[in-house]
């Protein structure tokens, strides 16, 4: 009797579990591109703003408990172009002077937008922020705002 009834329990918070993790993973993404964006912003002067004071940046752009970061329009000139592990395009935007920049991953949809672009060519991308910039003096280590689900505004 007393088995039955843990099996029962057991068997109710599998299904439970089951639920809440086909809810998250069939779930509607964001669709970034839809949303206005909250800011715009040229690279160099976002990448300052974290330098300056990261707290209140992070504050600004990022949403750590949600997950629903800040969607910006990131212009800056492009100083290199290559891809990630899954074959999407990453510009990274900064002026030649600039030790940091904006990396911006495009989506496998916004690759092709990539097709005609060169170094040198000044971009305006939009794109949900993932994280700051930082640097590390000892080090020497550079770590680039990251922009996700990115597209290229054409006007």
């Amino acid at each position: 009797m007393m088995k039955s009834k843990i099996i029962k329990i057991v068997l109710a918070f599998v299904l439970i579990a089951i639920g809440v993790i086909a809810y998250l993973w069939f779930m509607p993404h964001r669709n970034v591109q839809s949303v206005d964006a909250f800011k715009t912003i040229d690279a160099t002067e976002l990448v300052n703003e974290f330098l300056v004071n990261k707290e209140k940046a992070n504050t600004t752009y990022l949403d750590s408990e949600e997950g629903e970061s800040k969607v910006l329009i990131v212009t800056g000139t492009v100083s290199k172009i290559s891809k990630d592990q899954l074959g999407q395009y990453v510009l990274l935007l900064k002026k030649d002077a600039d030790k940091m920049g904006v990396s911006s991953t495009f989506t496998l949809e916004s690759n092709s937008q990539v097709a005609e672009i060169k170094i040198g060519d000044t971009v305006k991308v939009k794109g949900v922020i993932r994280s700051g910039a930082e640097y590390d003096e000892d080090l020497d280590l550079i770590e680039n705002v990251i922009i996700e689900k990115s597209a290229l505004i054409i006007n």
